[in-house]
Order: structure tokens, then sequence, then C-alpha cells
């Protein structure tokens, strides 16, 4: 299960980092930032504007962690949209790092022997499971996640697809990601995992963050990809 839990794996070294990373080998910067750390602990560091493009300058040894980089990645640019919540930020975080790893988006659980390709198999094995117990649940989340991961990381394929082989387009994405999480908040383990509020946010946003993750993807992960969607969605 996913939980909204990367800041809180982030350590000493992490901030030391964005505190190097914001200073720009400036002494005076670094110390205004070391007291800003001190002072109001690390939330207001990492909303410093600036942070994302300081941290993908960096041209040193050291270099950001995997949650460090997910989590300033996801709440900046998420800020950038307009969308001020640090739990939903967090949460989108952690699922860019667990669908990231190999071919865990496909899953359930990172140890589960079924894999699902498309959106309807997802759906349609809804109604074959108990609704109050632990897999429903897990399906209607991954409805969510799922949609915002392929919809928002992979916008090209998506256009691509459709192209070729009359596949959906992305308001079909942001229609299910929406109900898949708003069916996940409904559910009793959602409460429990305190994950109800972040599913609420996020089914009640899901096209802007469908958007904002089309910006991180088209900035971040492919920014030397051009296509013709990638231009529109630029202008």
């Amino acid at each position: 299960m996913i939980l909204a839990n990367v800041r809180g794996r982030l350590r000493a070294p992490d901030l030391r980092l964005v505190v190097v990373a914001l200073a720009r080998g400036d002494a005076a910067r670094r110390a205004r930032f070391e007291q800003l750390l001190n002072e109001q602990g690390p939330d207001q560091l990492l909303d410093e504007p600036g942070l994302l493009d300081a941290l993908l300058a960096l041209r040193t040894l050291a270099v950001p962690s995997a949650p460090l980089f997910a989590y300033v990645a996801v709440r900046h640019t998420l800020r950038a949209a307009g969308v001020d919540d640090r739990a939903l930020a967090d949460y989108l975080a952690a699922l860019l790092l667990e669908f990231g790893d190999h071919d865990r988006h496909l899953r359930l659980r990172r140890a589960d022997d079924e894999t699902y390709h498309y959106l309807v198999d997802m759906v349609a094995d809804l109604t074959g499971h108990d609704d109050a117990a632990e897999r429903g649940f897990l399906l209607r989340a991954h409805v969510g996640n799922y949609s915002l991961w392929l919809a928002g990381l992979f916008p090209d394929y998506i256009a691509a697809r459709r192209s070729r082989k009359g596949g959906p387009d992305l308001p079909y994405y942001d229609e299910l990601g929406r109900q898949g999480y708003r069916l996940a908040a409904e559910h009793r383990l959602a409460e429990r995992h305190g994950l109800a509020t972040i599913y609420r946010a996020a089914a009640d946003r899901f096209p802007t963050l469908r958007v904002a993750f089309n910006r991180l993807s088209d900035r971040v992960f492919f920014p030397n990809v051009s296509t013709p969607e990638k231009i529109l969605r630029n202008l």
C-alpha cells in the first residue's frame, strides 16, 4: 500500500544538501538557509522557491536522494499548478517512487502474482471482489494511481496509442482516475490508514494533478523528447 511517507524518509544529509543547493556557493545565503531550517523546520526550506532548479543544477559528487528529489519535484510542480497540499504532494511523491520500481505499477502490491495492464481490467475486477475486503480497497486506489501515473507521466504514449489503435484519450483517464480515488476515499480502510482526505483531494483535483504531472514529465523526465503533443501542451 502506498502511503504519504516520503517527507518522513528525509534525513539530515538530505537537508544539508538542500541548504548547499540553495546557497549556490554563497556563504551568506547558506547561513540564512541554515537559520531558516533551525527556526522553522524542513517544510519551509523544502518550499523555498528555486529549490527544484537548484537540485537540477547541482554539479557535485553529492546528488539528491530519490526521496528528496521526488518530494521536491512533486511539491514544487503542484504548487506551480495552484495545489498547495503537503500531504497530497507527499503521497504522490511516494507514488512516483513506488511505481518507478520495475513493474510495480502493474500490481496492487509489490508481491502480487496478478498484473493489470489495462484500466478496463481493473474496473471489471472490482465487481468480483467484496467491497469491504482489502483487495477491493487496493483495486480502487490502484485505478486512481495507475491513471495518474500513465496519463500524467506518459501522455505522449497515450496519444500515440490513440493514434495507432484508437485507444482512450486523456479525459478518459481523468474520469477513471477521479472515480478510483473517490471510491477509495469512501472505503473504511482509507480512514484507518490516514488516506481518506488525500484520496478525496486527488479525486477533486485529478485533471489538475494530471496536467501538473504532464509538466513534470516534460521538464524533468523527458526534457529532450519533442512531439507535436508536447509542443501543444507547452504553448
